[in-house]
């Protein structure tokens, strides 16, 4: 049976934020995700997770000045020393949530930029993210995100993430599967998630989910989400998937979808 975790960045905006850890609880989710949890103090958050029974699943480590663009520095000459500083910080918030996961977030490349430079800084900055990591026990997942929702994305295609992660080679960096962003660069869902949930290394760390192309609830569009789901099952994932999508009306309204699942 899948295990969901509401996304509290796109779900549930109709509270303030902390509120929305109770509403999700009392619509049956068992844990949580969320882009960033930085405007807040950890042990606060811990709190609202002890309060309502949540797992926290998933959160990204601060990927620059998102209010003026920026979408991850994983990926950016001349970041590093606070590409560090942004692996340390999301540690530290994960030590005190209890996320075994932490999402990276590659950034943007314009189209006059040396990809292989960007490239080369990429892989030099998951390997330092995945090293400090192992010593807390935790993941690093990498997403390729596609560039109509973030024009310029450095990473889109799954098969470029896994291939990144099997050149570094570390145990715990795994590929975050977003089937949403999937479907509208690629599509072949299904095939895929066959091909990397039993790779041998890397494979699939994180699993998100959204209908496409609004991306509304899942029981809106184009794919079929109850034969995903039972294929998902089958493939032996164990991990929590992120409902990271925005609900077409009220949050609780549109759960119709989850009922056979909770």
């Amino acid at each position: 049976m899948p295990r969901f975790a509401a996304n509290l960045t796109m779900m549930y905006t109709e509270h303030a934020f902390l509120d929305r850890f109770a509403a999700a609880a009392k619509d049956g989710f068992k844990a949580v995700e969320f882009l960033f949890p930085y405007d807040f103090a950890a042990n606060e958050i811990e709190q609202r997770l002890k309060d309502n029974g949540l797992a926290q699943a998933l959160f990204n480590a601060p990927p620059g000045d998102w209010s003026k663009g920026e979408r991850g520095i994983a990926s950016l000459p001349g970041r590093e020393e606070e590409f560090r500083q942004s692996v340390a910080k999301g540690l530290e918030y994960a030590a005190v949530l209890g996320n075994q996961k932490l999402h990276v977030m590659a950034g943007l490349i314009a189209p006059d930029q040396p990809r292989d430079q960007h490239r080369a800084v990429y892989l030099k900055n998951l390997e330092y993210a995945a090293q400090e990591a192992q010593k807390a026990g935790i993941g690093i997942v990498i997403e390729p995100i596609n560039t109509r929702d973030i024009p310029g994305f450095f990473l889109n295609r799954q098969d470029d993430a896994q291939a990144i992660c099997d050149e570094i080679g570390a145990p715990n960096l795994q590929v975050q599967f977003d089937i949403y962003h999937c479907q509208i660069v690629e599509g072949d869902i299904a095939v895929k998630l066959k091909r990397d949930m039993k790779r041998p290394k890397a494979g699939i760390g994180h699993i998100q989910i959204a209908g496409v192309p609004e991306r509304h609830e899942p029981s809106i569009g184009e794919l079929n989400y109850p034969y995903l789901f039972e294929l998902i099952d089958s493939l032996g994932y164990a991990g929590w998937i992120g409902c990271e999508y925005k609900p077409k009306a009220g949050t609780s309204e549109g759960l119709g979808w989850l009922k056979s699942y909770l």
